[in-house]
């Protein structure tokens, strides 16, 4: 396991050679294929999703699909896909995560609303394997996809896509578990040639800085074959848009003397932005023909990414004096905010074990023989969260095609994700003096298997075109492991709880009383009659690691059959139907179906229309899921654990067995094109989804509880617990718009296009706890319809003439909100500008130099509330947030602008 720190100190021989490559990711808008040189094709991209025949084009395929070539592939800056994704797609959010625990490192993104692994990602038709990391981090980050385990498109090196084929459809019955919201398909390059790409960047506010390489090597295997090679370097550093904290402020002003040991200081003490981060990726994607039908095919991708975050600052002191808040209506309070936890004094001396009475083994006394951790961090501490992602995906597969059109493919996938986690600059509380500051927590590992068989003919019956029949098995197994780690990363330790004795004459001891007076850590919850007890929290402050009660392997096997059928019934009409069976070693049987159809109405002008049924099955990560993180409540520091359904604890709190989601997808549209120039695309859906796979509401836990489970203490007495749960209905409703056209403007081709998508999504249905309560909070349902933003506009033109090349691009994004953490406000509709302009030389090399949100557009500030004071010392939030924690659908680093070279042979 590597920090970050390491990594970049291995990236430096890299970056003093080269700059990097811009990643490509996809534009769901144009409707046209790229060729292998990135000049249009003027001929309707062949799709091959969404439909089992080999003669379907975007504009004649009964389900929306989408086809992104080279071109548009390389046009983005961005560190990852889902960056690119984010500001290209409309239908398509992610937030930045700027500190999200483990979700900075595999974020997860949103398609029409909805979550993570309800977007099937594949790669070159084949399933693409999910993430290790499971989503249980509780806020506006991950609220569209809170609970989910899906794909992490991050991985894929951009140099390595040919194009991108999107369907915007349902697709369950056609590829199994989690097509609910549609399919995104990466079909990786085969051609011959070369191909460098080098890129530096930065933000415009000086940070931020990103250096890219990538490269690309194809080789014909004489007229039989093909192998190529692609890979891509990245380096980045951080960014920091907020504030530091108030009482880090209050702290220098008090303190002198700790001001060199205050993290980050002169700067903010905890970071709201990017984490730095680097890493590389590759592809292999090869094929060779054993006969004239017969082919061995093979991809392999290969990934080693890592990010470092900052947490929450925790401060050693109280406020010196009262400082002062607006709550944005003209009124103004005072607060103090208090030291961390960490930082109250442990008592070392315990209750003698001979000579004594009153003072029982177990007890501490109470004197001024204590321990406190302002000696290790006398200016607070600033846990610093280390993340390293490895990826492993390969598949190797026959395929073949007789003469009779019969057509086979027979292939099998082994793929691994692990995510090991780290800390730095950070403590065990409950261990004192003993305590470790920097902790390993244990490594997520996602293990998949598939073997697939796909099989196609086409039967004449005397239909416009031959029916092609199509069938095909699959068997997969899937394994969540987690791996133990440091004792002191998960463990409570000897000084957890104190009950405190005092001296009251020569070994005569008595129990310290719990009154104010007398008690330093004073509860007023608790009766003055009880025995007065200090308290430390258990594990490592900000994250939790897996104890070896958690650890282990969990697999799910699965095994199914699908069969379709797809005609054009008369010239005028297409019509396709399947259906699929899937049985579960965990919860049993799942059968799903789909029927479309394509209408021409005239030349020009075609319908469209889609039913059908879908379903996700629970991933063994959702049902064995174990992780403790720390959050707090009013300030104070409690810890968070999330606990396999499986557990004595979750079933303690009523968790059930996890069963699937399913799905009710509806579709239709209309294909507009007057002419060969000009395409326009407008289609509607409606998404029902039943029994969501989520995170069920928050269980404090009490001493009664401790005694009835006694492996709650390391989540400790006032700490919460939750679990995974089939827990809400929801219900998602929207529109897609597309237009393309391309004309000749000034002697050169042109190409616009204007996108538009609507989304709509609402809970329509909440399961009650065994309390009575709603699984989830009435914040959660209010993000599901509000975090991302309901309109989506992108529209965007390329000018080339002869060797100069024009890209621009404005993005609209309508207003939205997070209720879970900043209850009360709207933040405003904004618009961004994107532009690059390229130069080709020596018809070898291309310089592209440009910026994304070249105008510098931030979400709105913060607005004070009564529940969100901000703080006139440092104008944020008590925790120094200016801007939303999320970035909201763009970010919150403002514009960034950069040069790139291009080599190709």
């Amino acid at each position: 396991m590597r920090s970050s720190a390491i990594r970049r100190g291995r990236s430096a021989a890299l970056a003093a050679t080269a700059t990097a490559t811009a990643i490509s990711c996809f534009l769901a808008t144009p409707t046209y294929a790229q060729t292998s040189d990135d000049t249009a094709s003027d001929e309707p991209a062949i799709v091959v999703i969404g439909t089992r025949r080999t003669d379907r084009s975007v504009t004649d395929s009964a389900s929306p699909i989408d086809v992104i070539g080279a071109t548009e592939l390389g046009q983005q800056p961005t560190a990852d896909m889902l960056e690119t994704v984010r500001n290209l797609v409309p239908s398509f959010f992610v937030a930045q995560n700027t500190i999200s625990d483990a979700s900075t490192f595999v974020r997860p993104p949103s398609l029409r609303g909805l979550g993570a692994d309800q977007i099937l990602v594949m790669i070159n038709g084949k399933r693409y394997n999910r993430a290790a990391l499971v989503q249980v981090y509780t806020g506006g980050d991950t609220a569209l996809s809170f609970g989910s385990q899906g794909s992490d498109i991050s991985n894929i090196p951009s140099i390595s896509v040919k194009n991108l084929q999107i369907l915007r459809d349902g697709a369950t019955a056609q590829y199994g578990s989690d097509a609910i919201g549609g399919v995104i398909n990466y079909q990786i390059r085969d051609d011959a040639g070369y191909e460098v790409q080098a890129l530096w960047g930065q933000n415009y506010e000086g940070d931020g800085d990103r250096k890219q390489v990538a490269a690309y090597a194809g080789f014909k295997l004489g007229d039989a074959g093909f192998f190529t090679l692609s890979g891509e370097w990245y380096e980045q550093d951080g960014t920091s848009r907020g504030a530091t904290r108030p009482i880090a402020v209050a702290l220098a002003q008090a303190n002198p003397g700790v001001v060199s040991s205050i993290p980050n200081y002169p700067g903010p003490a905890q970071i709201w932005g990017t984490s730095p981060g680097d890493g590389w990726k590759a592809f292999a994607n090869a094929g060779f023909d054993l006969t004239d039908g017969i082919q061995l095919y093979g991809t392999f991708n290969y990934a080693d990414t890592g990010a470092n975050q900052s947490f929450n600052y925790r401060s050693p002191i109280s406020a010196p004096a009262p400082l002062v808040t607006n709550t944005g209506s003209g009124f103004t309070s005072t607060a103090s905010p208090g030291r961390n936890g960490s930082f109250n004094p442990i008592y070392l001396t315990p209750c003698p074990t001979t000579g004594a009475t009153g003072c029982p083994t177990g007890g501490f006394v109470l004197n001024s023989n204590t321990f406190g951790f302002a000696s290790v961090y006398p200016g607070g501490f600033t846990p610093r969260f280390q993340g390293d992602v490895e990826q492993l995906y390969g598949t190797v597969g026959l395929k073949g095609k007789a003469d009779s059109g019969f057509t086979w493919d027979l292939s099998g996938t082994m793929a691994k994700n692990t995510l090991s986690l780290s800390m730095t600059d950070s403590l065990s509380a409950s261990f004192g003096p003993q305590s470790q500051t920097a902790f390993f927590f244990g490594n997520l590992i996602q293990r998949e298997q598939n073997l697939n068989l796909d099989l196609t003919y086409p039967l004449e019956v005397g239909f416009a075109s031959p029916v092609t029949l199509s069938a095909g098995a699959e068997w997969r197994r899937e394994e969540y492991e987690t791996t133990v780690g440091d004792l002191q990363s998960y463990a409570a330790g000897p000084y957890a709880s104190q009950p405190l004795y005092q001296l009251v004459s020569p070994g005569v001891y008595s129990a310290v009383p719990n009154t104010a007076a007398a008690c330093p850590r004073y509860n007023s919850s608790l009766p003055a009659t009880a025995t007065c007890t200090a308290t430390q929290s258990p594990a490592a402050s900000g994250y939790g690691g897996v104890s070896p009660l958690f650890a282990g392997k969990n697999a799910q096997k699965s095994y199914g059959a699908y069969f379709g059928a797809e005609a054009d019934l008369t010239d005028a009409l297409t019509m396709g139907v399947a259906g699929r069976w899937e049985h579960y070693d965990t919860f049993g049987d799942a059968f799903v179906w789909k029927a479309n159809a394509l209408f021409k109405l005239t030349e020009a002008v075609s319908v469209r229309g889609t039913i059908g049924t879908g379903f996700h099955a629970p991933s063994p990560g959702q049902n064995n899921t174990q992780i403790l993180t720390t959050n707090f409540r009013s300030g104070n520091q409690i810890q968070t654990g999330t606990y396999p359904v499986t557990s004595a604890i979750a079933q303690y709190y009523g968790a059930t067995a996890l069963k699937p989601e399913k799905s009710n997808n509806y579709g239709a549209g209309f294909v507009f094109k007057p002419m060969n120039a000009m395409t326009l695309t407008i289609d509607g859906y409606i998404i029902d989804v039943k029994d969501r796979i989520g995170i069920s509401q928050t269980y404090t836990v009490s001493a009664a509880d401790l005694i009835a489970q006694p492996a709650l203490a390391s989540v400790g007495q006032g700490g919460d617990v939750n679990y995974f749960t089939n827990g809400f209905n929801t219900s998602t409703k929207g529109i897609d718009a597309v237009l393309t056209y391309r004309a000749d403007m000034v002697g050169a081709q042109t190409n616009w296009t204007l996108a538009y998508a609507y989304n709509e999504s609402k809970v329509t249905f909440r399961r009650l706890s065994t309390t009575g309560t709603p699984l989830i909070s009435d914040a959660q349902v209010f993000n599901v319809a509000n975090l991302p933003p309901r309109h989506r506009i992108n529209a965007s033109t390329n000018w080339q003439f002869g060797d100069l090349q024009v890209n621009a691009r404005a993005n609209y994004y309508s207003s939205w909100a997070n209720q879970l953490e900043y209850p009360g406000q709207r933040f405003g509709d904004k618009v961004t500008a994107d532009l690059d302009v390229s130069y080709t030389f020596m018809d070898h090399f291309t310089l592209t130099v440009g910026a994304n949100n070249i105008f510098d557009a931030y979400p709105d500030r913060i607005a004070p509330t009564t529940t969100n004071p901000i703080y006139q010392l440092t104008n944020s939030l008590a925790d120094g947030q200016v801007y939303p924690r999320s970035g909201g659908p763009f970010g919150l680093n403002g514009g960034f602008y950069y040069a790139r070279i291009r080599v190709k042979y």
